[in-house]
């Protein structure tokens, strides 16, 4: 370790300058009740009392931050899904649970149009019904001979 030069601290004396302002120390500048909040009287090391901040100015209220939203289902699906395409089965056991709750998903929209597709068309046409009355039929048939064939045609009205 090589050795460190040894230094010799000395101090001066500053003589004052006669053009600095220098309050008088038997004149109040501020009345007690006029020293705002947060600000005291303190006394510095030297002997000389000032004004000082003695906490730190109060900063504004920050909003707090919204709420996370909760993840659905079928962005974890998908998010877990990724992996498997070049990670082999394990990212597919982990999404099975939510590949077989949107498969479940999708068959009960699907039965669900479906039975919309019956249902609406067979309202519909007991309401016509209702409302066009009883159904008239007139059926005219003929025959030639005795033994001659039957034709005949059926009218709805």
């Amino acid at each position: 370790m090589p050795h460190e030069p040894a230094y010799e601290i000395t101090t001066v004396a500053v003589q004052p300058d006669p053009l600095a302002y220098r309050p008088d120390p038997t004149r109040a500048v501020m009345l007690p009740h006029e020293i705002p909040p947060g600000v005291q009287l303190v006394t510095l090391p030297d002997g000389q009392r000032t004004l000082a901040y003695v906490q730190p100015p109060a900063l504004p209220a920050v909003p707090a931050p919204a709420a996370p939203r909760p993840v659905p289902a079928w962005a974890k699906t998908t998010a877990l899904l990724a992996p498997t395409l070049g990670g082999g089965a394990v990212g597919l056991s982990y999404a099975a649970p939510g590949l077989i709750a949107m498969s479940h998903v999708l068959w009960a929209g699907a039965a669900f149009i479906a039975a919309g597709a019956i249902a609406v068309p067979a309202v519909l046409g007991g309401v016509r019904r209702r409302l066009a009355g009883p159904t008239q039929i007139t059926q005219n048939i003929t025959a030639t001979g005795l033994f001659g064939r039957a034709s005949g045609t059926i009218n709805h009205h």
